[in-house]
């Protein structure tokens, strides 16, 4: 299993805005190729991380490029656009 984990900053004050237009997205987020899991976690300030668990190692450009038609969404309220890190799931543990 891979993780794709993109650190990101929106704007002050518009967490509320960001978390709606997170569930507006759920289903294509969902639907994206490989999608095992989504984490989405956001402090007060903005600040946060998306953790997105997926079987396929590489992200394919048609993939990419729904990746970043999804990011688009927040661009106005988005301090500058994420960059997303690749990485090998070495531990999924769960109680």
């Amino acid at each position: 299993m891979y993780a794709r984990v993109t650190p990101y900053k929106m704007k002050a004050g518009t967490k509320d805005t960001a978390t709606t237009l997170m569930q507006s997205a759920k289903e294509n987020i969902l639907s994206l190729p490989g999608m095992v899991q989504f984490i989405n976690v956001m402090s007060d300030d903005g600040s946060g991380y998306v953790v997105a668990l997926s079987t396929n190692a590489e992200t394919p450009p048609e993939t990419q490029e729904k990746i970043q038609s999804i990011w688009s969404a927040f661009s106005d309220i988005l301090e500058s656009p994420p960059t997303p890190g690749k990485f090998e799931v070495i531990a999924d543990w769960k109680p």
